[in-house]
């Protein structure tokens, strides 16, 4: 799987994402993925054009730093409103330096089978792979997302960084829109945060769910990766927390112990309930 997606980011592309000079003012929202960036993205992006939907694909107003190449999209270019937004899922050892940073942490459980079903009918043939050998050769495997947890952590209470967790922002997405839009310098009055509760809610993005299904990306792969055209890639499913419940205990008792040996280990976290203890 790993070496049929690689055509997807080019070596060019993905070096000039990593040189490429953010303003003070730009955005980057780059949590792990499947843990609330698409979420995020349209809260951003309502904020900043009082409720543009005007485009196909969410990557076209919000450009993704490391697949910039393969999208054929200018990172330089100026955007529909300010601040200027980008999306990553880079580690802070790699993300471009210089703007302000939207980072989301979410259950690694409700990660892995999200991650699933966004592979699944898109890289993934349905049924081909049982979930819980998805989760253990390669989400446990490459231990990918401990390690991008484990780079943001040192800076969730910098000034420059809103370090979010996913499940606080179901129960608080008022909140949560208040606290993003303090953070990116968007004045909120009672009409915008009306349009952003609308907006960024599921049943507004599951209707609208054609702008957010990676049909940019997609079309690539399905030209340099060799994949079957019209595959599913949406993005919006359930948006809720707990479904980790899908996978087995086995699986489950596997993830504590790679918990322990990457996050307790390192960062003193003996689970992600008390991880996210520690996040306003």
């Amino acid at each position: 799987m790993h070496e049929r997606t690689q055509p997807l980011f080019s070596s060019e592309g993905y070096q000039q994402g990593l040189a490429f000079q953010l303003r003070a003012t730009d955005i980057v929202i780059a949590p792990y993925s499947k843990s609330g960036t698409t979420w995020a993205q349209q809260i951003v992006h309502t904020l900043r054009t009082r409720g543009d939907m005007d485009f196909d694909d969410i990557s076209r107003v919000i450009p993704w730093i490391e697949a910039n190449g393969s999208l054929g999209l200018d990172l330089n270019a100026e955007q529909r409103a300010e601040p200027r937004a980008f999306k990553s899922h880079l580690g802070w050892d790699l993300v471009p330096k210089g703007g302000r940073y939207i980072n989301i942490v979410r259950d690694p459980g409700d990660v892995v089978v999200s991650l699933f079903k966004f592979q699944e009918g898109w890289f993934l043939e349905p049924g081909s792979v049982p979930i819980d050998e998805f989760a253990c050769a390669n989400f446990l495997q490459s231990k990918n997302y401990f390690k991008h947890l484990r780079s943001w952590w040192p800076r969730r209470n910098d000034a420059d960084v809103l370090f979010l967790a996913y499940e606080k922002m179901l129960k608080q997405p008022t909140h949560t829109i208040q606290r993003i839009a303090d953070f990116i310098g968007i004045e909120l009055d009672d009409d915008l945060l009306q349009i952003t509760q609308d907006h960024s809610s599921l049943q507004f993005m599951l209707h609208h769910k054609d702008r957010f299904d990676d049909a940019m990306i997609r079309k690539v792969s399905e030209d340099v990766c060799h994949l079957p055209p019209g595959s599913d890639s949406a993005k919006v499913r359930e948006g809720k927390a707990g479904s980790k419940v899908m996978l087995s205990a086995a699986t489950l008792s596997k993830m504590d112990r790679v918990w322990q040996e990457e996050i307790t280990d390192h960062l003193g976290y003996k689970d992600y309930a008390s991880l996210i203890e520690d996040l306003v």
